[in-house]
């Protein structure tokens, strides 16, 4: 058991540690452009796509555990980890490439944006401890504490997901092409 413990103490530190340098560290490169590079304009689509195809795999990953499939369910969640970590890569080449597109939209719909928006970026950073303190619960075997913990996961991250999603489709008719 004291193995397990200082197991789950160098996950613990790892996760703390990622889950506030990347915040971070997309919000210095943010700042940053790249100097003579063409805007990575055809970004947005794939990384928008990412997004839904890591709402589909969360939603398959908890179809495959209710069914009793833990691996399945493990590969699914696994697969959605890799997914949002190539979304936050191409996010970020493409915002240091390209300059931010403002919202065109006018009354209502402005505030129904912002609003996805800003829950979307705060559940972002949010949900990154979440996920990793999930999957660590389950690489470590505890799966009472990993399931408690997947009630709180698994809603937080697909939203992130699908707003995502929302947020390319009421964005994109104001890209420059």
């Amino acid at each position: 058991m004291s193995n397990l413990t200082a197991q789950e103490k160098k996950y613990k530190k790892f996760i703390t540690i990622v889950s506030i340098v990347i915040p971070i560290a997309v919000a210095a490169l943010f700042g940053i452009k790249i100097p003579n590079v063409a805007p990575l304009s055809f970004l947005p689509p794939i990384y928008a796509g990412i997004n839904g195809l890591t709402a589909i795999l969360l939603v398959a990953s908890v179809v495959a555990i209710k069914k009793g499939n833990r691996k399945l369910h493990e590969q699914l969640n696994t697969t959605a980890i890799i997914c949002s970590a190539l979304f936050l890569v191409m996010y970020v080449a493409y915002h240091m490439t390209s300059d931010s597109t403002p919202f065109g939209g006018q009354g209502t719909i402005k505030y129904i944006y912002y609003f996805i928006l800003i829950t979307h970026i705060l559940l972002s950073v949010v949900i990154i401890p979440f996920v990793l303190f999930t999957f660590m619960r389950a690489k470590l075997n505890d799966f009472e504490k990993h399931k408690k913990i997947a009630k709180i996961t698994f809603p937080l991250w697909l939203y992130v997901a699908v707003t995502g999603v929302i947020i390319y489709i009421m964005i994109s008719p104001y890209y420059v092409h």
